[in-house]
């Protein structure tokens, strides 16, 4: 093997390897982001126990409302796309929290990284969802209002 081709395909290795070090900082500052704008099912109970003005936004898909038509008391409901349209539905000044049912909490992370990258500072996100809230032991309520069902998409 000729010397300069031994140099590319180092050159090339270490920027792969660079590459793959700055997606992993990448997913962890992510990661990082993410659990500082979390709370627990307990944490919001507290806090919403204690009177503290929070607003609560239930960020589920309409199907996912189908099946569980249930909801925590005060919060409102968004179709996850009127949100990713106009952010500006959850006050940037005001505590908010918002859910929703996916594995992982895909909707409301979604949600979260949008208003985030668009400059809020006071939401979080309820981790494990409505089913972790009902898991907890705490309040729902049915959900009565109409929708349309649509697919998120």
């Amino acid at each position: 093997m000729m010397p300069g081709t031994l140099a590319a395909i180092c050159v090339v290795a270490l920027l792969i390897v660079l590459w793959i070090e700055r997606v992993r900082d990448r997913h962890k500052r992510d990661r990082d982001e993410m659990e500082r704008n979390s709370i627990s099912p307990q944490d919001l109970h507290a806090l919403m126990a204690s009177n503290q003005d929070v607003l609560l936004f239930d960020v589920r898909l309409p199907l996912d409302l189908l099946t569980d038509s249930e909801i925590i008391p005060g919060a409102q409901r968004f179709a996850p796309h009127e949100v990713r349209e106009n952010p500006s539905l959850i006050p940037k000044e005001r505590e908010s929290v918002i859910y929703c049912t996916c594995a992982g909490d895909e909707t409301s992370r979604a949600i979260l990284r949008r208003v985030l990258d668009m400059g809020f500072t006071r939401v979080k996100f309820l981790k494990g969802g409505l089913e972790a809230w009902k898991a907890s032991g705490f309040e729902v309520e049915p959900y009565r209002k109409p929708f349309h069902l649509d697919t998120g998409a």
